[in-house]
């Protein structure tokens, strides 16, 4: 008989002292960095070998996340869930579980997550934990190359919608199950070069996890988690003590869901109240006809990265703990609280850094109105993760691209870096040129896109492709029309622009190019921070300036 239960707990007298613990976590991390690593080095596409578009987690027992890699934030706030509806499938040890669905833990079709059930390394029959691996792979089925389409309006058109459903049940392969997941891609090869990849990666986290109950006992690590989650609780908890009572509040929106143009508001509310952070989204959108809708659980995501930029002078470990003191609400009927048949390929990406751009936004003016300028968030980055998708029969290239990230009161915003939700690297010309017959003929920091201010916003990045066959071009961009705001009297970014050869091209939209055209992406560049200064060094933060 399969038993998850929690193994006993030492005793008190077996209490742990900080040194112990640390050398717990960093252990625990460790498992899902080598994951990830795991993953790259296995990987076929270059999106996940090289962009590294994918995450790794470890969790306990009962389905709590003890660890994360630094990898993408999105990702990893939502992971939770695709845990969460494995174990309500009556997941033995052994099993492997692969899945996709919005309804079910996953977050856009692309990203397929594999989930690994661990099995005790003296007792088969025992579940100790979950490993979980989301990748974002570059085409699964839908209605055009790539499946990150335009103007999908269900979630059908996106591609191959997979329910938890068992790639491996008590370690053995169930050859039907993905054999009819790759038959309903464009390409099967390097889909399942990629699929073996993340399942390699869950093998050695597997194995990392069964090594720490070997070598530490079971009542030890159920102690060490249990105490590690509290650990993390009382740290993030003593943080927002402190900001106890700032309230904001901020209203944006999105351009048009590829449907309509029409905007789309992205309104939060939040509270910091005993220790906690409260995330209201009522005044958002209620669902739309075209994709950018989310589900839930990227809301949760944006709130919990707001946390982790509070944080970020302190080494807080990332986990169920961190959780505990992030509290969303979502309306019923709401762009961020998808249901089906919504499409919502888009939301995962751009409707998530819309999320952290309105969260962290009302959490700064409310540190500014409560006057708690010693904690300054910086003014808004790109606000985008500018979606290209490129393909032709046999192959499909996906990326996202860097930008500028908003200045803040200690330093200039960064240039052509990944903003908020994303953390992925670029393509390298020389993997894209190899993999793809495509060239990438300019690739260069958008000079003077970023807002000027006292400190001056990051610059964006110019990308030119020109494709060398017939290709269908596909955009989900964002901040074309609306800038990357300014923070206390800093001026806004420039807005990004795209262009297929002298035509201006909307946010978003689906294109034939020909061969040898020229396609310009040029991404938005990060927000200024503070007024101007013309005759006072540019050291220090501005409050200690103004001092």
């Amino acid at each position: 008989m399969t038993s998850s239960s929690p193994a006993p707990r030492v005793t008190p007298d077996d209490a742990f002292d900080p040194l112990a613990l640390t050398v717990f976590g960093q252990a625990v991390t460790m498992i899902a960095e080598e994951m990830g690593t795991r993953l790259e080095r296995a990987a076929v596409s270059p999106n996940i070998r090289e962009r590294r578009d994918a995450s790794c987690a470890v969790f306990d027992a009962e389905g709590r996340m003890v660890a994360q890699a630094a990898h993408i934030p999105v990702h990893l706030g939502a992971m939770p869930e695709s845990v969460a509806v494995v174990r309500a499938r009556a997941a033995e040890p052994g099993d492997l579980f692969l899945l996709n669905d919005p309804a079910h833990g996953g977050s856009h079709l692309p990203d397929l997550t594999m989930v690994e059930v661990i099995a005790h390394p003296h007792d088969a029959t025992r579940v100790i934990g979950y490993v979980a691996v989301r990748a974002h792979h570059a085409d699964v089925g839908g209605m055009s190359p790539g499946s990150m389409p335009f103007a999908a309006t269900e979630l059908v058109q996106e591609g191959l919608i997979i329910p938890p459903v068992r790639l491996e049940r008590g370690g053995v392969t169930q050859s039907d199950v993905l054999d009819l997941v790759l038959a309903n891609v464009r390409t099967p090869a390097e889909r399942l070069g990629d699929l073996r990849a993340q399942r390699a990666a869950c093998a050695a986290g597997r194995q990392g996890w069964q090594e720490l109950f070997t070598r530490h006992g079971d009542a030890w690590c159920a102690s060490a988690i249990d105490a590690l989650f509290d650990y993390t609780e009382r740290r993030a908890r003593a943080h927002l003590h402190a900001l106890d009572g700032v309230t904001g509040h901020c209203a944006d929106q999105l351009e048009g869901d590829g449907v309509t143009n029409a905007p789309i508001a992205v309104v939060a509310g939040v509270r910091v109240h005993e220790g906690a952070l409260l995330v209201d989204l009522t005044g958002s959108s209620g669902a739309v006809a075209g994709n950018v809708n989310a589900p839930a659980a990227v809301a949760r995501a944006a709130a919990l990265f707001a946390v982790r930029v509070l944080l970020d002078r302190d080494d807080v470990p990332v986990n169920e703990g961190l959780a505990r003191v992030v509290h969303v609400h979502v309306p019923d009927d709401c762009v961020a609280n998808a249901r089906r048949p919504s499409a919502v390929a888009a939301g995962n990406v751009e409707l998530s850094q819309r999320l952290t751009d309105v969260i962290l936004q009302a959490l700064g003016e409310g540190l500014a109105a409560a006057g708690r300028t010693a904690v300054a968030l910086p003014a808004q980055g790109q606000g985008t993760m500018n979606n290209v998708t490129i393909g032709a029969p046999g192959w499909t290239f996906y990326e996202t691209l860097g930008g500028g990230q908003g200045a803040s009161g200690r330093a200039d915003g960064p240039s052509a870096v990944h903003v908020g939700m994303s953390n992925t690297r670029n393509t390298p010309v020389e993997s894209l040129e190899w993999a793809f017959p495509m060239r990438v003929v300019e690739y260069a920091v958008r000079h003077g896109s970023g807002g000027p201010g006292a400190f001056t916003g990051g610059d964006g990045i110019v990308r030119r492709y020109q494709p060398l066959v017939p290709v269908v071009l596909t955009l989900l961009t964002e901040r074309r029309a609306v800038a990357p705001r300014g923070a206390f009297g800093g001026e806004s970014g420039q807005p990004g622009r795209n262009r297929h050869g002298e035509q201006a091209l909307p946010a978003k939209g689906r294109w034939h190019v020909p061969p040898l055209d020229i396609v310009n992406i040029e991404t938005p560049g990060g927000g200024g921070y503070g007024v101007p200064f013309t005759d006072t060094p540019r050291t220090g933060t501005v409050s200690e300036r103004d001092a």
